[in-house]
């Protein structure tokens, strides 16, 4: 395969989509994309782009190998027990309508995940969650709510029975009044603009992929979108090593608050 063969699929994944494979890291992205394409075979990234551009369904497959989607209810559990023992408390000790904002977030698990947690801490009601990922495919089954019995085996059985409801015989669909309670919408977290003034972000096993430049890039965005105060919470393999150049600084191992 050709340097250049892969700098112009790029070239063409930017134009059609806005996506901009060059904030990944190379490596990974290359090799992960390389075998796609060799899976449905095809020997070179210009016929594989114009395969997936006329048939809308292998495109979907693409992004859902470029975006890595791999997500699961309370993933981490010791970190999420620290979001909802300390993190929680201490933003509804300052506001009780909290805006929290899962970024990058898949088929749904995280932000439901949270929709939960504020529903036990008696504040769904008064919430605002948003729910965003550039993968349209993920987001509509992040809408649906509907998940494999087998992804729910780690997760506590009182939550099943208090915010599931059986689908069918393999499937749980999540409770409406959680679904109702989250905002999905499509964005592109390289390019697009933030919402600004919320109490918590959650950027979690996506940040990782990205070049050193982009991920600079993009947590100076998440602290511009946090209030004073708030929290950004990240994933195990994403330590951010000089969080005063965000206005950020460490409150729990992953999670890093801004500046009062």
């Amino acid at each position: 395969m050709s340097t250049q063969d892969f700098d112009h699929f790029m070239d063409k994944v930017l134009q059609k989509t806005g996506i901009d494979l060059r904030k990944y890291k190379r490596p990974q992205m290359e090799r992960r994309l390389t075998a796609l394409r060799d899976k449905r075979g095809f020997q070179d990234f210009d016929s594989y782009f114009q395969f997936i551009t006329d048939n809308p369904v292998m495109f979907d497959e693409f992004l859902d190998r470029m975006t890595i989607n791999v997500s699961e209810f309370f993933r981490n559990a010791n970190r999420w027990d620290v979001l909802n023992a300390r993190i929680i408390p201490e933003l509804l000790a300052h506001r009780k309508k909290l805006r929290i904002w899962s970024a990058a977030c898949s088929t749904g698990e995280e932000p439901y995940t949270l929709a939960i947690l504020l529903q036990q801490h008696g504040v769904l009601g008064q919430s605002y969650i948003l729910a965003t990922d550039i993968d349209a495919s993920a987001l509509k089954r992040a809408q649906l709510g509907i998940y494999e019995a087998k992804s729910m085996q780690e997760m506590p059985q009182d939550i099943v029975r208090n915010y599931f409801q059986k689908y069918d015989a393999t499937q749980f669909q999540i409770a409406p009044e959680i679904r109702k309670a989250v905002t999905f919408r499509k964005q592109n977290l390289l390019s697009d603009s933030f919402e600004n003034d919320f109490d918590l972000i959650i950027c979690r096993n996506v940040i990782i992929y990205f070049t050193d430049d982009a991920k600079h890039v993009l947590y100076q965005k998440f602290s511009k979108s946090l209030r004073n105060g708030g929290v950004l919470f990240v994933g195990s393999t994403e330590q951010i090593f000089n969080p005063a150049a965000y206005h950020l600084k460490m409150y729990d191992t992953f999670f890093y608050m801004k500046d009062r």
